[in-house]
This record gives structure tokens, C-alpha cells and sequence, in this order.
């Protein structure tokens, strides 16, 4: 969030002072103003009256608080002055009050990371339990259905950043705008995957198992083809989830996203256990979660003032700034992406047993990993203030890294013992199967190790996605998966098995948190750097 200075331009904007005393004796007015601005924080200001007006700004952002020390000049018909205080209250608070409040501010957020991945894993929970070819024709099939959705994270990065801007200048026309050509951009995706499961599904699927797996061919793409009939909805429900996050709104799309997650249990429970629909069940209960989802968070939006009906043909250079904001993070994600659908690329040349047991593992991992997400949208929350704000503050940056850092190395370990406990100590969740259990327990060493370390790489790449070290993100992110890519490569031809896909993938994870960890921590780094042009702040438009 960013702390905006109100600068008082002629003596109408300060309505209704209400004059007091006190000891020594000055006096103080507190200006009530008609209309607060959408968007911007409510300012509370306490000033003595003096030779000059001098004003003291608190502003609370999400649960933090962000201030600065200094003064702005302004020349108006009486110099103003304006000094930020409550700069030494977040300095402070010790380690643990600021990761509480951490908790507090992300808290909500987790549930909507959680979601996506949950219905997958019900998915994988309800087919293990009736078919293993079923299960292992899932892997190919989230693939498709799961892993691409990643691509187009994009939309959500830029949705909120354009919106929070707008709301922050107190624009809703602008936040409205921005909001009408998103949906545009993400309708457009939505159709334009919808066309491409429906005619070229079974191909990309038939490329990617191989000939040898051609019998999960059939059961996969039915999946794919009733889960592809929701893409348009998915999409649309990721843009108004995340205007709705960008306005600092967590709640509204946690209540859409649990009451998906609700249906797409009691559908599959129905559909695949009672009717014995199999695959295609659970494919309809969950496209029909995400289509309620996406029509739930556009009646929050909606509930908000705003329209997610509208829809606005973005002009070109309205697109090339969604491009700028997007291209990093689109490289990013198709980096990681892309490694992980080479696990299963690898892992499904190793056979169905094999194929049933990465899918238990990867869909585990990934809902365990999300835990993690919140802290990176923390970092990106509040740490471009403290990094180029007008009175930026290096040290507090630092401090909020210190904080997130520490609940990502205390919440790996949580998750890194839980992640591996289920399926070591209760296998008979995911498939009554001896053989593919056996296979589970042979990654469970690599799964613990590439889990642990997730949360701590996510609070460092948030804290670079704020400094907009952008460059550095994608450059790295693509290093690490042309190493990754080549390693895969070299366990797969020495027949390591599963496991070696899995030793990978802790190696991908591991160079990630000591790429991330070595340029946060830099003397030339952002967080403690004192020459900011290289960032080129006037042309960010992060919040």
C-alpha cells in the first residue's frame, strides 16, 4: 500500500476544527473532512496551531504500520509542513508481535491458495479409491487442467496492481476501468482454451503420456474435456478475486472459493462414489465448483460498488502495460510450471504404479506448498513503501524480512512433518494399492526436503517481486529450471526412478532459496542499496 501525503491546497478543505487545550498551553484542532476518498487510508490529524500549520499523518495499512520520518514542504498561502510519526512503532515491536500480525493479514489469503489445490487432491482422494488407471490418468490430466491455469497468473498480478493504484489515487472510474479490461483479457484466454481442449485436448495429451501409456489416453481426456467447458469462468473468477484482493478484500472470494470447495466434495462423494461415474464425476463436480466460484466472486465485486458484467476492449498501450507488469511473473511461473510437468513428463514413462504414486505426491506437495504463497503477497503488500517510497526505510524493510522469513522456516518445518506424515503413516487415504503405497514411501525423503525450504523461497521472491528486481526473478527462475530440465534428464537415463525426479525437484528448490537469499541479502541489493534509479521509480506502478 502506498502512504499518500494530503496536502492541504486552499483553507476549505479543513471543515468543522474542533479547538481544545492542553498543558503546556497550545492550541489543537482536529479537521473532519465530508468525504474520504475510496481507496485511501482515513488520516487522523492532530496539529498545534502555531507560526506554521504542522500536521501529523498516522496511517495503518493492513494491519502494519508504515511511516516515515521527515517533512514534505509545499508552498501554499502558509507553508505546510507535514511530519509523519508512528515511523519507530513497527521498528519497535519485537519479532514475534510483527510475524502475529503477519498472521493476522494473510490469514484469509491462505484459504484462497488453498482452493485450487484442495479440489484436486479431492479429485485424487475419491478416484484412488476405485480405479489406479483412473488415478494415474489423473496426472496427465491436472496437468492440462491445473498447471496451465498457473500461465495466466499474470492476470491476477496485474489485476490487483492496477486496481490497488487506482483505489490508492482514490479513482474508482480508473479501478473500474482497469477491472472492465481485464475481464476482457481473461474472457478472451478463457474462450481461447475452452476451443483449444475441446480440438486439440487428446493430441497434447497423446504428446505428452508417450505411446507406452496410450490406455490412459481415454480417461484422461474425458476429464480434460469437461473440466476445459469452465476456463472461461475460471479466468474470470481469478480477475475479480483478485480486484477484490487488490481493494484489501480477502473475505469475499474465501467465502466463494469454500463454498466451491464444499460442492466439489459432496459431487464427487455423489458422483463418483454413490452413481459410479468415476473420473468423469469428479470432473463434473469440480467444473461445476469453479463455475460457481467465478459467478460467487463477481456477486462480491458486484456487492462492492463495481461492475463485473463490464467488459472493455483494451487499446494497445493499455495492453502494453498489462505486458510489463506481467511478462516477469509469466516467465517465472511458466519456469516452474514447466519443471513440474517435466516430473510428470518423466515420471510417466515409468509406469502406472508409478504414474498413481507422483500424482498422490505432486498434488500433496502443491497443497501443502500454497501454505506458503501468503507470505510472498505480504512482501509485495508492504515492502514497496519501505524499499522506494518517497521516505523509504531500509532497516524496517529488512525487519519485515527478518519476520517473514523466520514464520517461512517455522510453517516449512510444520508442513514438511505433516506433508510427509500422511502418506507415510495413513497411505490408505489416497489408494488401497500396496505397490503404488511402496512407491509413495521412496520419495518421502526428497518430498520432505523440496517442501521444507518453500515458504522461506517464496518470502525472499515476494521481497524481490517488490523491489522489482524483475530481471534478476527471471533470469534466475529460467537458470533454475535449465539446470533442473538437464538434471531430470540425467536420473531418467540412469534409471533413478521416481526418486530421482524427486531429488530434482530438491535441487530446483534449493537453488531457488539460495539464488533468492544471496541477492536479497547483497550489499548492492534492494534492501540495502541507497541508489534507487536503477528501479526507475517513476515508471512503477506497483502499490
Amino acid at each position: 500500500m502506498q502512504t499518500k501525503t494530503l496536502v492541504a491546497h486552499s483553507p476549505p478543505l479543513l471543515q468543522n476544527p474542533t479547538l481544545f487545550f492542553t498543558n503546556p498551553p497550545h492550541f489543537y484542532f482536529t479537521p473532519r473532512f465530508n468525504h474520504t476518498p475510496p481507496g485511501l487510508p482515513k488520516l487522523h490529524f492532530s496539529t498545534p496551531l502555531r507560526r506554521r500549520n504542522r500536521f501529523t499523518t498516522s496511517c495503518i495499512g493492513d494491519g502494519l504500520l508504515i511511516g516515515d520520518n521527515g517533512s514534505h514542504a509545499s508552498p501554499v498561502s502558509e507553508e505546510v509542513e507535514v511530519v509523519k510519526v508512528k515511523r519507530e512503532e513497527l521498528e519497535s515491536k519485537s519479532t514475534w508481535d510483527q510475524m502475529k500480525e503477519i498472521a493476522v493479514f494473510t490469514g484469509p489469503a491462505t484459504g484462497l491458495w488453498l482452493c485450487g489445490p484442495l479440489m484436486s487432491l479431492i479429485d485424487t482422494v475419491v478416484i484412488g479409491q476405485g480405479s489406479s488407471i483412473e488415478l494415474a490418468a489423473l496426472g496427465p490430466a491436472t496437468v492440462m487442467c491445473d498447471s496451465l491455469s498457473y500461465v495466466f497468473m499474470f492476470l491476477s498480478v496485474a489485476t490487483s496492481n492496477m486496481v490497488a493504484t487506482a483505489l490508492a489515487k482514490g479513482d474508482r472510474n480508473e479501478a473500474q476501468h482497469h477491472i472492465s479490461i481485464l475481464l476482457f483479457i481473461g474472457l478472451t484466454c478463457g474462450f481461447a482454451m475452452l476451443i483449444f481442449t475441446r480440438f486439440f485436448g487428446s493430441w497434447a495429451l497423446t504428446a505428452f503420456s508417450g505411446p507406452k501409456n496410450a490406455h490412459l489416453i481415454p480417461a484422461a481426456n474425458t476429464y480434460v474435456q469437461i473440466r476445459g467447458l469452465a476456463w472461461p469462468a475460471v479466468l474470470i473468477g481469478l480477475i475479480t478475486q483478485s480486484a477484490s484482493l487488490g481493494m484489501k478484500d480477502s473475505w469475499g472470494p474465501l467465502k466463494a472459493l469454500a463454498v466451491a470447495s464444499a460442492i466439489n466434495g459432496i459431487g464427487d462423494v455423489v458422483l463418483c462414489s454413490f452413481l459410479r461415474y468415476g473420473i468423469a464425476g469428479a470432473a463434473w463436480a469440480t467444473m461445476v465448483s469453479q463455475v460457481v466460484a467465478g459467478y460467487m466472486m463477481i456477486q462480491a465485486l458486484n456487492n462492492k460498488g463495481y461492475n463485473a458484467y463490464a467488459f472493455s476492449v483494451p487499446s494497445p498501450k493499455e495492453l502494453l502495460i498489462v505486458f510489463e507488469l506481467a511478462a516477469p511473473v509469466v516467465l517465472t511461473m511458466m519456469s516452474k510450471v514447466a519443471f513440474y510437468t517435466l516430473i510428470v513428463y518423466f515420471a510417466t514413462s515409468m509406469g502406472t504404479n508409478i504414474i498413481a504414486a507422483h500424482q498422490v505426491m505432486i498434488q500433496t506437495f502443491f497443497i501443502c506448498t500454497v501454505w506458503g504463497e501468503p507470505l510472498s503477497q505480504t512482501a509485495q503488500s508492504f515492502m514497496p513503501e519501505l524499499i522506494y517510497g518517497v521516505k523509504r526505510s531500509l532497516p524496517k524493510a529488512r525487519m519485515l524480512l527478518k519476520s517473514l522469513v523466520v514464520i517461512g522456516a517455522l510453517l516449512g518445518l510444520v508442513l514438511g512433518i505433516v506433508g510427509t506424515s500422511v502418506p507415510w503413516f495413513f497411505p490408505g487415504i489416497f489408494t488401497p494399492d500396496q505397490k503404488i503405497i511402496q512407491e509413495m514411501h521412496k520419495v518421502l525423503i526428497p518430498f520432505f526436503l523440496a517442501l521444507a525450504v518453500t515458504p522461506a523461497i517464496l518470502a525472499f521472491e515476494g521481497t524481490l517481486l517488490a523491489g522489482r528486481d524483475l530481471k534478476f526473478i527471471s533470469l534466475s527462475m529460467s537458470g533454475c529450471f535449465s539446470l533442473g530440465a538437464l538434471l531430470l534428464l540425467f536420473v531418467s537415463s540412469r534409471g533413478c526412478g521416481l526418486a530421482g525426479c524427486w531429488w530434482a525437484l530438491v535441487g530446483f528448490q534449493w537453488a531457488r532459496l539460495f539464488l533468492s537469499l544471496q541477492r536479497a541479502t547483497s550489499t548492492n541489493g534492494i534492501l540495502y542499496s541507497e541508489d534507487t534509479s536503477r528501479y526507475q521509480q517513476e515508471k512503477l506502478r506497483a502499490v
